[in-house]
């Protein structure tokens, strides 16, 4: 039985542990030998944890002498290489900040490891976190599980596959700019990004503070094979913690259901902006296929057009690319970048200086002033339509490398990527999910709630889930070594 433990979803993992039907080091020992299978197709981990084991030996002394377990005891679990674990580097995918040894958890992994959770691995990420891609020169080429020959999405690519191919029930991301939704999607699995506040959030070195535009849109979060283990992970993340001072006590707040039909809008068309547009046929027909299942369970669903959506997208590159220069972080990539990072960073800028020209810091501060009323103009519009759903991206999973093959291309990612940017400008919860199987990598949607309304999201989501018929873990697909 002990070889297909790591089949188990979470929830059941941690069930028969504290049930005495299966030891930790069972089940522990069972997602070892997984990442160790495949691992070698999909590179989803950068780093194995050599206490793992020791780890599983006392969460099963602890069982044994009767005390008091949290909800993921001895469930083995994976943090992502860009958040801080206490005693390990924390790189974000750049060779030179190997040394950078982390003095304490984040508050995130902090609550993860009270619950009880087994951190069996830290997984991938793309250089500074910033790509739709999980690839670098030193942690090498993440594989999407489904179709090595398209990305795995980014930046937590790494998670996405880690989950997908069944080493870890849940994984651990963090969302900017779609970096939990649109992996999730592409591999087949399931990923929330809460309301800013909602799951504490630090990550900058000691004694200096956090970008302005990373406060406001950056959130921790988690990836899962299903809705039940997502809202389990989600339920242990959450709370307030004194080092992030954004962080909401809300507790496990659960907005009660809805009397009647809840209405849905389905958006394919955000308006033509700069840096937002129509997707294809094919994104466009997974929004409706998801649409039609939600009304099948009785949501009130109806296509609308909502241009705020594209016009947020587009803000948010200006914020952000503006933000990015003036913070270093555009020398720093220059400094210690390898070249695919600068390559996409160079062509992120090309797009952008053609697009906005030199933006003044009186730009900058207007663009946070229109962001206040778009968010009041969308909070207006979900009182009628509590649930959103929007495509995961503009087109299926791109091709390796496709983000750094000329500024046309790029500029092209960057505007069929509007359901990730808007989000986070709006700041509003996402779900990203599968929904339309392919020959290649899955097709998803996003569910976007109101703020502080994460559960119904896990709602609608588990009507889509019963119906979509992609499920995980799956054996991944091999071409080659993965880290060519």
């Amino acid at each position: 039985m002990s070889d297909e433990l790591w089949r188990w979803s979470a929830g059941q993992t941690a069930r028969s542990i504290r049930d005495g039907e299966v030891s930790a080091v069972e089940v522990v020992t069972a997602s070892l030998a997984r990442l160790a299978e495949t691992n070698p197709a999909t590179n989803a981990f950068g780093e194995i944890a050599q206490d793992a084991l020791d780890k599983a030996k006392e969460a099963d002394a602890s069982l044994a002498r009767g005390e008091k377990v949290g909800q993921l005891h001895g469930v083995p679990t994976a943090f992502k290489l860009n958040t801080d674990v206490a005693g390990l580097p924390t790189p974000d995918g750049v060779a030179d900040y190997l040394g950078n040894i982390a003095q304490e958890t984040a508050p995130v992994l902090s609550n993860l490891l009270a619950s009880g959770s087994i951190m069996v691995g830290r997984t991938n990420c793309p250089p500074f976190s910033t790509r739709w891609t999980t690839e670098s020169e030193h942690f090498g080429v993440t594989r999407n599980p489904w179709d090595p020959t398209v990305t795995p999405g980014g930046s937590s690519g790494g998670a996405a596959a880690a989950v997908a191919t069944g080493v870890v029930g849940i994984a651990h991301g963090n969302d900017i700019g779609g970096s939990i939704r649109y992996p999730a999607a592409v591999c087949g699995v399931v990923g929330i990004r809460p309301t800013v506040g909602r799951i504490p959030h630090w990550q900058a070195p000691p004694g200096t503070g956090i970008p302005l535009c990373v406060q406001q849109f950056a959130v921790e979060g988690a990836l899962a094979r299903n809705i039940a283990d997502l809202r389990l992970a989600f339920q242990v993340m959450q709370g307030a913690d004194p080092r992030d001072p954004l962080a909401v006590p809300v507790g496990h707040l659960v907005p009660p259901a809805a009397e009647g039909p809840v209405r849905v809008a389905l958006v394919t068309d955000p308006g033509s902006h700069q840096l937002a547009g129509p997707g294809s046929a094919e994104t466009d027909h997974a929004v409706r296929t998801a649409g039609g299942w939600l009304a099948d369970a009785g949501y009130e669903v109806e296509e609308v057009e909502l241009p705020v959506f594209g016009e947020a997208a587009t803000l948010w590159w200006q914020l952000t690319l503006s933000e990015f220069k003036t913070a270093g972080l555009v020398s720093e990539v220059n400094r210690v970048g390898d070249a695919g990072i600068r390559a996409f960073f160079d062509l992120m800028y090309a797009v952008s200086d053609d697009v906005f020209g030199e933006i003044s810091f009186a730009d900058y501060l207007a663009g946070h002033n229109r962001r206040a009323l778009l968010r009041r103009q969308v909070s207006e519009f979900m009182d009628r339509y509590p649930i959103v759903v929007v495509p995961n991206s503009g087109e299926p999973a791109f091709a390796l490398g496709d983000d750094v093959k000329s500024v046309g291309r790029t500029r092209e990612l960057m505007t069929r990527q509007w359901p990730n940017m808007a989000v986070p400008v709006l700041d509003l919860p996402g779900l990203g999910i599968p929904v339309t199987p392919t020959t290649g990598a899955p097709l998803g949607v996003q569910l976007i709630g109101r703020a502080f309304e994460e559960e119904s999201l896990f709602r609608a989501g588990e009507a889509i889930e019963n119906r979509s018929g992609i499920t995980t873990p799956i054996d991944p697909k091999r071409l080659g070594c993965s880290k060519d």
